[in-house]
C-alpha cells in the first residue's frame, strides 16, 4: 500500500504512529522513562510466586 507523505507525523518518531489517524493519538500520552525502571510491590510479588511455583514444579518432577 502507498501512503501519501502528507498524512505523516513527523513528531511521532515511529512509522506506526505517525500512519495513525489524529483522533487516535489525541488519547496517547508519554511515559517518562523514569516510571518504566521504578519495581512495585506487584513485580515482587509477581516474582516471587514465578519463583516459588517453579521450584515446586521442578521437585514434583524429581520427586
Amino acid at each position: 500500500m502507498r501512503r501519501s507523505l502528507v498524512l505523516t507525523d513527523e513528531t511521532a518518531r515511529h512509522w506506526f504512529r505517525a500512519s495513525l489517524p489524529p483522533h487516535v493519538k489525541r488519547d496517547l500520552f508519554p511515559i517518562p522513562a523514569e516510571a518504566l525502571w521504578r519495581l512495585t510491590m506487584a513485580d515482587v510479588r509477581g516474582f516471587a510466586s514465578t519463583y516459588v511455583a517453579t521450584t515446586a514444579a521442578v521437585l514434583a518432577f524429581i520427586i
